[in-house]
């Protein structure tokens, strides 16, 4: 059965417990064990695919097709282990599920209460896979006081008095505030953090305090004794440089050893952070940079693209360059010539996106790469968005556009050739979906098979034919365009094992040039970058050479 580690959070900053939590999972593994991470949600999106990515950042998808919250990806990245549906849940889907059952019957008519209906709920959501590994990390979104997040609370303390002693933890993060005027670190929020944690039945037994200052010894015993935490369960997270800092940064401060210690496991295995130091020694031993532009919708909100920027510097590590990413804001091609933003840089990726707003600017960058031999990467919408641009300026078909566009305005104006998926097969069924369903988990989601036509160059990138790619979509290219656009130059090299959806584009006469409709960067990770990440700041770096 899993050991449990419930992490919360008091007043954090970005570097929260997202990081902590994933930072803390890489070092159990480095240590031997086996570990999951999930995540709870106290607020109320049911479905986090159905939020803007001004108001949630990235969804993340899951290779069983779960649109998730970013700190998934985090915990992919760092850890490796393939995330579930069953590593994330909201409130919402807490309630829903709790309604459903009444209205089954599930209760026998009793009255439907937070405690116990809810917070068995959240009870039975922790349990699902305990006995497949040895640590479970379950990481409560919000922070404590919020008054969502009281029934997770209350939860998880339910939970921990469920088990038998010694096989669940609380691990909380807080901030130390600086006050420059007075050159001193103040320790009065987190003891108020715990403070308020301890008047709801939990205990903390690790610290985690985020300083911008290291912490003086004077003030690790003050937390300590305020706090009824041992000093060496006092943890400091300084600022870093990079993320990937972030489990060497923890081990040296002894975090894992704090968390093997409240479980009373001694001796503990000495762990092996080699992977990490090759990851650490490729960020900071660096052989040149490169320069990539992201022309985006969402370029507002870093975080709606968390996993692009994250994927990019994979990709550089695996060549020793720094990744310098500029974001530009498709809408301002609308009406401006995209030479002046776009000169310089050493390659384009045009990433993901809903909705019309935008995509013109998006295939003049599509356009400006094609004509200046500039290496690009298209991501789902930025595939659709080469297509159209190849129609459109190469194959001569001047009102070529997305069937997307057409229902978001209302009225015909494009030859689609982009049209709105209405079936594919998923395993051994078909799947069938109306433009008007519901757009809430509609789309084609998570994993699927791709076949690469042997000598492309994709089938180069990867070493062989037959790959399998997370996607997130409800638009697709049609097929019937493939003979025009592939007598133009414009190749389909990737198709689904039916041969019915197009996977993947390339220009044969393009140093590197390809378009694909999933989403790769949702599998890489700092000691494996993605193949497609990994070329693509390959020929980055080819071009910087040229210019």
């Amino acid at each position: 059965m899993a050991r449990y580690i419930f992490i919360t959070g008091g007043v954090v900053s970005s570097l929260g417990k997202g990081l902590a939590s994933a930072a803390l999972g890489a070092l159990l593994q480095a240590r031997g064990f086996s570990v999951r991470l999930r995540k709870l949600d106290p607020y109320l999106n049911v479905d986090p695919g159905t939020m803007s990515p001004f108001e949630h950042g990235e969804v993340f998808v899951t290779d069983d097709g779960a649109e998730t919250d970013l700190d998934l990806g985090h915990y992919e990245r760092f850890t490796g282990v393939p995330a579930r549906k069953t590593d994330s849940v909201s409130s919402g889907r807490i309630y829903s599920n709790v309604l459903e059952k009444e209205r089954r019957g599930d209760y026998l008519g009793k009255t439907i209460q937070v405690v116990p209906h809810v917070t068995n709920e959240i009870k039975d959501f922790l349990a699902v896979g305990d006995d497949e590994v040895d640590f479970m990390l379950c990481e409560i979104g919000g922070t404590v006081g919020d008054i969502e997040g009281l029934p997770f609370f209350e939860a998880i303390r339910q939970f921990s008095h469920d088990k038998p002693r010694g096989e669940c933890i609380f691990m909380h993060l807080t901030l130390l505030p600086y006050l420059a005027a007075s050159g001193e670190l103040k320790t009065k929020p987190t003891q108020h953090s715990v403070k308020e944690l301890q008047s709801i039945g939990i205990a903390p037994d690790v610290l985690v305090c985020r300083s911008e200052q290291p912490i003086p010894e004077k003030e690790r015993e003050k937390i300590a004794l305020f706090c009824n935490v041992r000093k060496e369960a006092v943890i400091a997270a300084y600022d870093l440089n990079s993320i990937y800092e972030a489990p060497l940064a923890y081990h040296r401060e002894g975090l894992d050893q704090a968390v093997l210690d409240a479980f009373n496991i001694s001796p503990a295995p000495r762990p092996d952070l080699s992977k990490w130091e090759d990851v650490a020694d490729r960020i900071h031993n660096t052989d040149g940079e490169v320069k990539v532009a992201i022309v985006g919708k969402y370029v507002q909100l870093e975080d709606a693209y968390k996993s692009i920027k994250e994927a990019l510097t994979h990709g550089g590590m695996a060549s020793r360059v720094k990744v310098k990413v500029e974001w530009v804001d498709s809408e301002t091609f609308d009406k401006e010539d995209p030479a002046p933003y776009l000169e310089g840089f050493h390659a384009i990726l045009v990433p993901g996106g809903f909705g019309e707003r935008g995509t013109e600017g998006k295939i003049k960058a599509a356009e400006f790469a094609r004509t200046r031999k500039i290496p690009y990467l298209g991501i789902c919408l930025g595939m659709q968005m080469a297509v159209i641009e190849a129609a459109r300026n190469v194959a001569g078909i001047e009102t070529a556009g997305s069937e997307e566009f057409d229902h978001e305005a209302g009225n015909k104006r494009f030859e689609p050739v982009v049209y709105h998926l209405k079936e594919w097969v998923q395993g051994n069924a078909k799947v069938q979906r109306k433009a008007n369903d519901a757009k809430g988990g509609t789309m084609r989601l998570g994993a699927y098979d791709a076949v690469l036509t042997e000598g492309s160059r994709v089938a180069q990138v990867y070493g062989g034919t037959a790959i399998e790619e997370r996607h997130r979509h409800r638009y697709e290219v049609d097929i019937k365009y493939r003979e025009k656009l592939e007598s133009c130059g414009l190749v389909f090299s990737g198709m689904s094992p039916d041969g019915r959806l197009p996977e993947i584009v390339e220009w044969q006469d393009h140093p590197w040039f390809i378009g694909v409709q999933y989403h790769p960067e949702l599998k890489s990770k700092p000691f494996d970058p993605h193949p497609l990440f990994k070329d693509f700041i390959r020929a980055a770096v080819e071009n910087s050479r040229l210019v």
